[in-house]
């Protein structure tokens, strides 16, 4: 059977008779693809250091007939070691897995795997706020959803104004002037630094953002929610 090579990151291990591990892996080139890695639990598997998460590795595998390969080979090129120094990344590195894992269901895009290493590669880095993180990945999956928020106008069809106060439509997907509301230019130019980054790492210098960032994070969260996106 021919063998095909790729690039992955596992976003699933799942234990499989008395050695097996059944693992859910987000390729470069194949979509998100499930394959059996045969023996992997015992000690002396040459396949074990290769499926570990948080890491990227070049998979060799079989496709089955299936939807469940088998694994040959998976040789480790990136380890993000440092999430699992850290109780807080760790769990969220977990979270971003999930999420990625779920909605990636229907063929996806190279888009994602470079989303996801993205992700992995800002929470390795402890000088990245996890909520850079946070905002960063919501803005990427409204944008890949097709749910960009508008940033430029306000309900008028008007560039918004620097100097005036917002309220956020979610029906409307856009910003409200707002003699009292929450949000302000500061928020505004964030959420766009944010839509136009292609890392978070390109937004962990960005100045006076920590105060921004948890209101930012939730009303991001909340788009996802009205739109039936909430990960």
């Amino acid at each position: 059977m021919k063998q095909l090579v790729t690039k992955g990151i596992m976003l699933n291990r799942t234990n499989y008779g008395e050695a097996d591990r059944i693992i859910t892996v987000l390729t470069t080139d194949q979509g998100k693809i499930r394959l059996v890695a045969k023996g992997v639990r015992k000690i002396k598997s040459r396949l074990a250091g290769g499926i570990e998460l948080f890491s990227i590795n070049d998979i060799t595998y079989i496709q089955g007939k299936a939807d469940l390969g088998t694994l040959i080979s998976s040789r480790l090129i990136i380890n993000f070691e440092n999430i699992v120094k850290d109780v807080d990344r760790t769990m969220y590195a977990y979270d971003v897995l999930k999420s990625v894992n779920k909605v990636t269901e229907d063929s996806p895009g190279p888009e994602y795997f470079d989303l996801l290493g993205a992700c992995l590669q800002s929470i390795n880095d402890p000088e990245v706020s996890l909520d850079v993180v946070r905002l960063w990945l919501n803005i990427k999956f409204l944008e890949f959803g097709g749910h960009t928020p508008n940033l430029i106008t306000n309900q008028d069809g008007e560039p918004l104004d620097k100097n005036n106060k917002f309220t956020f439509s979610y029906d409307e997907m856009g910003f409200i002037d707002h003699s009292a509301g929450p949000f302000d230019a500061r928020h505004v130019k964030l959420l766009r630094l944010a839509a136009r980054a292609r890392s978070p790492l390109q937004l962990k210098q960005v100045t006076g953002s920590a105060d921004l960032l948890p209101a930012l994070v939730q009303l991001t969260r909340t788009m996802l929610t009205q739109h039936q996106q909430l990960l």
